[in-house]
């Protein structure tokens, strides 16, 4: 109980920072990019996990967590390669770039590779003030044949998959596991629930039921999580304002949105394979450091992006402020959403096509978030005629 109050308290202490602070400059902002959702050989990607690492920090990324499912990269565990593996030249890649640093075997079953845990290829890989690895599991549970996974942020112990009597209990209980972590050892982690539409297995209304959650995939890369639902089920960005209409009227924290690659595929691009750049979120912290950065997120300071970015996001007593770090020849437009006072559903406040928008906050307004749009197709899009957007965390008004 004294964990829900803090997180309520956190949230109200940051929107009181925002919407009370002085009504001049904006502050210096410090943008750091991240992946929070990718798997390795650890688990059901097809790369080790310093291939995978290296190629975000060669794409100025500053930080990146392996989720491998029901795993946090400990202990002695040897990959045999498959038939797809020697396809890709997968070992021969590792052993170019990383030399004597890699330890293989050959037996009469085949080749076998010891994969690094995450002490190791943390020591390798991490760069003080330059590039962060931070510990992650995918708790990887189900509940009947819906799937229900589960990240969690510098996690320090593993979590085994819940079982349960429904979605939401599994839900439920695997963040009161991660509360009860985070106390025990009185280290800051948290927990994001995955791709809501795959396999449709987690529905508005469990969500909704929810105690202690803050984020969850707004946008995740995998072709299979149908983030814009379909004929009988609503789109990530439908679910995510109902959601937080029942938070704000139930009193919870808003739920925080977040874009991830959940990235699994490194050797073939396509957008049948679940591959890197395509999902991030960019969070303003002056420290590149576990505890800065969640703390930064769980105040709701950061942005999530599937190809945009920012130069400023900026919120006062009066205003919300965006600033699109923009590209030549390339059309923008920012739309502010809101929920106001009698209406039952978040509604467009105000349209702007340009580079940089303002929206001064009315008397009946009591949610606002802001979302971005371009003309441009994504490189290598999840799904056919992606465009490139950005979306700014809800906040609550009044």
């Amino acid at each position: 109980m004294f964990f829900f109050k803090y997180l309520r308290l956190t949230s109200i202490s940051f929107i009181f920072v925002l919407l009370f602070s002085c009504d001049t400059a904006v502050p210096e902002q410090h943008w750091q990019k991240g992946n929070l959702h990718t798997h390795s050989f650890w688990s059901d990607g097809d790369d080790f996990p310093e291939m995978i690492i290296q190629w975000y920090k060669d794409n100025d990324y500053q930080f990146i967590a392996l989720s491998d499912h029901n795993t946090i990269a400990t202990g002695d565990k040897w990959y045999k390669l498959k038939e797809s593996d020697k396809k890709n030249n997968t070992l021969e890649k590792y052993q170019k770039r990383c030399g004597n640093w890699v330890e293989s075997k050959i037996d009469s079953s085949g080749t076998s590779v010891r994969l690094k845990t995450f002490e190791e290829y943390k020591s390798k890989l991490d760069v003080q003030d330059s590039f962060l690895i931070i510990r992650s599991e995918e708790v990887t549970s189900s509940f009947g044949k819906k799937p229900v996974h589960i990240n969690v942020t510098n996690i320090q112990k593993k979590i085994e998959p819940i079982k349960a009597n429904s979605v939401y209990e599994v839900m439920q209980q695997t963040l009161d596991a991660v509360h009860a972590q985070r106390k025990k050892l009185n280290v800051p982690m948290f927990a994001h629930i995955n791709h809501p539409n795959f396999g449709y297995g987690i529905n508005t209304e469990d969500l909704k039921k929810l105690n202690g959650e803050r984020f969850f995939e707004l946008y995740n890369g995998h072709p299979a999580v149908h983030n814009e639902g379909d004929e009988t089920h609503f789109g990530i960005e439908t679910m995510w304002d109902l959601i937080n209409i029942s938070y704000y009227n139930e009193k919870k924290p808003l739920l925080l949105g977040i874009a991830t690659d959940d990235s699994h595929n490194y050797h073939v691009k396509s957008s049948d394979h679940s591959n890197t750049g395509r999902g991030w979120v960019v969070v303003n912290s002056k420290k590149l450091d576990p505890v800065s950065l969640i703390e930064a997120m769980e105040a709701g300071n950061f942005y999530s992006s599937s190809g945009i970015s920012l130069k400023k996001v900026h919120t006062n007593k009066k205003r919300l402020s965006i600033e699109v770090d923009s590209k030549e020849d390339v059309a923008y437009e920012i739309i502010f959403m809101g929920y106001r006072e009698g209406s039952e559903n978040m509604e467009e406040l105000k349209r702007v096509k340009g580079t940089a928008a303002e929206y001064v906050f009315e008397k009946n307004d009591l949610i606002v978030r802001a979302k971005i749009n371009s003309n441009v197709l994504k490189e290598n899009p999840y799904i056919k005629g992606e465009l490139e957007q950005a979306w700014t965390q809800p906040i609550i008004v009044k």
